[in-house]
């Protein structure tokens, strides 16, 4: 199924369960409709890297929306595969394109800068309130304990 939202009402960007093992959500609404899609934590992150640039490029955005808080409804449409972003310079609008790991269904989402630049934020305060990174190989830290390569097993990583 292919979902268009060309103008969508609000973007979301939210995660549930424990730090650790938390399904990231991207959520995007248009009218009555919502779409949710499962995303990796790599991608959300690199997405909103790739979203930053093409904003220095289009130039300074006006008022960032806050609210990207996602709403209760997280069953998912689509699992998130390859994402792409496109710049429209005539609009200056930035165009995300999502496509399922099955490669059946595509989500396409025009962004305002605005939009797009509030998202980013979101994305990246996410992101970042996730486990610490190790000090030694830049692996996530976790209370149960860590298998560091850098050690080879014989220290406990410096925390």
């Amino acid at each position: 199924m292919n979902y268009d939202f060309s103008n969508p009402d609000k973007v979301m960007v939210g995660t549930r369960g424990v730090v650790g093992n938390r399904l990231f959500i991207l959520q995007a609404r248009q009218g009555r409709r919502l779409v949710v899609v499962k995303c990796e934590k790599q991608q959300l992150s690199a997405l909103a890297e790739w979203i930053a640039i093409a904003i220095k490029e289009m130039g300074r955005p006006g008022h960032l929306p806050d609210d990207f808080n996602l709403e209760d409804e997280i069953e998912q449409d689509l699992a998130a595969g390859d994402m792409s972003v496109l710049v429209d310079e005539e609009s200056k609008t930035i165009e995300l394109t999502i496509e399922s790991i099955d490669e059946e269904d595509t989500l396409v989402l025009g962004l305002s800068r605005e939009m797009a630049g509030g998202l980013a934020i979101a994305i990246t305060r996410l992101v970042e309130a996730g486990r610490a990174p190790c000090p030694l190989c830049g692996g996530p830290l976790d209370p149960r304990g860590h298998d560091c390569p850098r050690t080879n097993g014989f220290a406990p990583p410096i925390s």
